[in-house]
């Protein structure tokens, strides 16, 4: 959606709302594929699944990657990542946008089972704004 990308606020608040919904609820994986330029990357730091041994490291993705991995769980339970501060750093054709969430598998919960913060560099060609990289741990 051109609405999507037409300002910094839209653009992040898209983001949240593409991998937000219900249990059993397939995202537009589509739409999120339109918000990052060609060679984008989504990089979780976090711990390898099922293993206590490992450091934190970040785990490099392209869209597809990122779908991929989060598919199957986002599909499984519910899961909706709610934007709770934001910091914008803006200069030219150029933003940074420090954005820290919350995580509840339903709107309705009381306290999110977790908190983490976003690293988004976006950039403007001179008609929208595309996402170059998420970088995030939580």
């Amino acid at each position: 959606m051109a609405s999507d990308v037409e300002s910094i606020d839209a653009i992040i608040t898209a983001t949240y709302d593409v991998i937000s919904g219900p249990a059993g609820k397939k995202r537009d994986w589509d739409r999120m594929r339109s918000l990052f330029f060609p060679g984008s990357r989504l990089i979780p730091t976090a711990k390898e699944a099922g293993r206590d041994d490992v450091d934190l490291a970040p785990n490099i993705l392209d869209v597809n990657g990122f779908i991929a991995r989060a598919e199957p769980i986002l599909e499984k339970d519910g899961f909706y990542e709610t934007e709770i501060a934001r910091r914008v750093e803006h200069f030219g054709h150029l933003a940074h946008v420090w954005s820290t969430y919350e995580s509840r598998r339903d709107p309705s919960d009381a306290q999110p089972f977790m908190r983490g913060i976003n690293s988004i560099q976006l950039f403007h060609d001179g008609i929208r704004w595309w996402i170059v990289t998420i970088y995030w741990q939580h």
